[in-house]
């Protein structure tokens, strides 16, 4: 199993999602976008909340290579979203760690 930041890194989407989700990302609320994602609760550390996210959006981004009719892209983009703020989030807080 690959850590969490190449997991992060391997991430290979079509460009124009991608763009799409690093603008929308500038905008990202953890506590509202994760609690609409992953439902409401204590919201999970950084790491957590990503390998679940990474999860999520593994499976919508197959629903999508297959044409599958239930793809909602809006989802794809909100779960896109989220990986990168919570990846930013991730970042930081290892970088905190080793200062």
């Amino acid at each position: 199993m690959h850590d969490l930041s190449t997991m992060i890194a391997s991430l290979r989407r079509p460009r124009l999602l991608t763009r799409a989700a690093r603008i929308g990302a500038q905008d990202y609320d953890r506590e509202r976008h994760l609690q609409r994602i992953l439902g409401f609760g204590a919201l999970p550390k950084p790491s957590a909340s990503l390998i679940r996210l990474m999860e999520l959006e593994r499976e919508v981004n197959a629903m999508r290579k297959e044409s599958d009719a239930a793809y909602s892209l809006v989802r794809h983009l909100d779960l896109l979203i989220a990986v990168i703020g919570e990846a930013q989030l991730y970042r930081a807080s290892r970088a905190s760690q080793y200062q």
